[in-house]
């Protein structure tokens, strides 16, 4: 799995990679077991989520359920990218991180373990809240209707799960190698572009990488680009 070490301000990065989606049978049985059968269902609305955000519909909902799958759906697939390196970590052994090569080796090294362990202790915490959020949901089935309340903290609950196994898999579960990258060293360089010159170099580093959405996943994640007041 190959994973690299973002530049998003002068002192602060971001770890990102592109990896295929998890393929969900559309005819498999659910399998048993009440945690079992949420992250299958889980699984399914990632791909939902994903197929929409690809094929960018704007279907028209008709009913009150059907607007707020819609509004879920649309919320899921902003969520997914915070969180699919973590997903696809738990189920690795050996990664390559890519680091810019203005910095050291150690460093780079140092600032992936910072930040997994960041994560760990981030979805731990969500988890906790998360579990007690959806567990008081159950009051609501009392309540005529879909509960959303009770799927908004499934899902939450589920993907911080997948997240918590996968940041504790990358920190004690991989053997890492680390490989020095002069375009990343260039995204830190193009903080500094204004606005009109730093989104083409951005697309040709992206380019360069072989990485389809990192041109998107900076512009969300990095500082806005200095723009300087005409003297």
């Amino acid at each position: 799995m190959e994973v690299f070490l973002v530049p998003v301000s002068s002192q602060r990065y971001e770890l990102y990679c592109e990896v295929p989606d998890e393929p969900v049978a559309p005819d498999a049985e659910p399998p048993r077991g009440f945690f079992r059968r949420m992250v299958h269902r889980f699984r399914e609305m990632i791909a939902e989520a994903e197929r929409e955000r690809r094929l960018g519909r704007r279907q028209v909902a008709n009913t009150w359920t059907s607007r707020m799958k819609g509004r879920l759906l649309r919320w899921v697939a902003e969520s997914i990218a915070e969180q699919r390196l973590l997903w696809h970590l738990r189920r690795q052994e050996e990664g390559t991180l890519f680091y810019p090569d203005d910095i050291s080796e150690s460093s780079a090294a140092e600032t992936l373990r910072s930040q997994l362990k960041r994560d760990f202790d981030k979805h731990r915490t969500w988890l906790a809240v998360d579990s007690v959020g959806f567990i008081a949901s159950g009051l609501l089935m009392l309540v005529p209707g879909p509960n959303v309340l009770a799927y908004y903290f499934a899902f939450r609950m589920v993907g911080h799960f997948l997240s918590l196994r996968g940041a504790r898999q990358g920190l004690n579960g991989m053997a890492w190698r680390h490989e020095p990258s002069a375009p990343l060293a260039e995204l830190r360089r193009a903080l500094e572009l204004r606005p009109e010159a730093r989104e083409p170099q951005v697309r040709d580093i992206a380019h360069r990488l072989h990485l389809e959405h990192l041109a998107s996943f900076f512009e969300r994640a990095a500082e806005p680009p200095m723009v300087k007041n005409p003297s």
